[in-house]
């Protein structure tokens, strides 16, 4: 609805009020004028309220008729790619493919442009948790990172906008830490994260900017960026023969980005044989609250060759079966989670469960020597955690 409509819907329900109010008086002028006029008020409200009930579920069904599009329209998107690689698997010159990934950055970044351009900055709505984080477990316990320089604190206007001016400046930095096996501490997989860098240099950390850039619906295209850098460094360690893979993020908002994930599908037609090193990182608060779109667009994903991890764990009752379907081949664990005597029989039933099934259990957030012990005690196989290395900053292809 224009806000012509809804400029004329207010003007009318003005107009009735005082017409209420008005008529009201007429037949009793000897009550009180005020009580008239409260009459005609109580008219406004009661129309503004039948108003944006309608307003809402009208929302709501648009809002479902594109969630059916963007379904159909994945599915559409998984059968091309299929045909594609059936009859050319992707072998065009590296510098082919190169170029094929530069011109889907630089898209992002015009996509980036023109939507900084076309929305204004404006203050968020203050968090219900300022410091918290829709991804905690994307960095762990600063405890062995030295201290940053001192900056002064920014607001979450300020944060915003700094946000968008990175996206279009191409500030979106993006860290590695290594996952390694234990107990030989031998670098298995690379975790991919993105950091901010604001015009002065500032890192903006993932716990400061997350929650901000979720709520201006940006999101989905700082996990786009730094996807399509992580199919860069992939290809990068392809041409030094590294067999290493790497962990990335997704969100649900680049999971119902259908522009992007049509460009991305296409790009890694080109790839195929990077698929199997790029695993896709959900947590189990988005597995449980995707609906049959999400869970579809995640199989379809599976069917191409792609795998899954599950992270930021809270809950040790785990649906086994269900991520099995869904092609998840890694769970990862917060140290204090596996450590807690509390869980030790739910810990040792899901370490039980996931070897004869095939999935590995990384434990996260170990950082130092007597944490490792402890957590070699428990057999685990995989550890991640600043006593293996703190997240660096990738260099950038050339």
């Amino acid at each position: 609805m224009t806000l012509l409509t809804h400029l004329v819907y207010a003007l009318a329900y003005l107009i009735a009020g005082i017409s209420a109010g008005a008529a009201l008086w007429a037949l009793r002028p000897e009550a009180d004028p005020l009580v008239s006029w409260m009459a005609g008020a109580l008219v406004v409200l009661a129309g503004a309220l039948v108003h944006d009930v309608v307003t809402r579920l009208e929302r709501e069904r648009k809002a479902a008729r594109r969630i059916a599009r963007l379904s159909d329209r994945v599915e559409e998107l998984a059968h091309l790619l299929e045909q594609r690689l059936a009859s050319d698997p992707g072998a065009q010159p590296d510098g082919v493919r190169y170029d094929a990934v530069m011109q889907e950055v630089k898209l992002l970044q015009s996509l980036v442009a023109r939507l900084t351009e076309r929305r204004a900055p404006r203050p968020p709505a203050p968090s219900s948790d300022p410091g918290g984080s829709r991804r905690p477990a994307a960095m762990p316990s600063p405890a062995p990172q030295p201290a940053p320089p001192p900056a002064a604190p920014m607001d979450d206007a300020a944060v915003l906008e700094a946000v968008r001016d990175a996206l279009k400046a191409d500030r979106i930095d993006v860290y590695l830490q290594p996952i390694v096996s234990l107990p030989q501490r031998k670098h298995r997989f690379y975790e991919v994260f993105s950091r901010v860098r604001s015009a002065d240099g500032q890192q903006i950390m993932p716990d400061r900017y997350l929650d901000i850039a979720e709520r201006e619906g940006l999101i989905a295209t700082i996990d786009n960026l730094q996807l399509v850098r992580c199919v860069q460094l992939i290809r990068e360690t392809e041409r030094r023969q590294h067999a290493i893979g790497f962990f990335a993020n997704i969100s649900a908002a680049t999971l119902a980005d259908a522009e992007f994930m049509r460009q991305f599908l296409n790009m890694m037609a080109q790839n195929h044989a990077l698929v199997p090193k790029l695993v896709f990182e959900l947590s189990q608060h988005d597995l449980r609250a995707g609906g049959a779109v999400t869970m579809g667009i995640l199989s379809q994903l599976a069917r191409l060759g792609f795998r899954f991890s599950m992270d930021q764990v809270t809950d040790l009752a785990i649906d086994v079966d269900r991520l099995l379907r869904h092609e998840f081949r890694c769970i990862k664990l917060d140290r204090a989670l596996v450590l807690d005597p509390a869980n030790a029989e739910r810990i040792r039933d899901l370490r039980r469960r996931c070897a004869a099934d095939g999935i590995d259990l990384i434990v996260e957030k170990i950082e130092t020597e007597n944490q490792l012990v402890e957590v070699l005690d428990t057999g685990f196989d995989f550890g991640q955690g600043y006593l293996f290395g703190e997240p660096r900053l990738s260099r950038k292809p050339d």
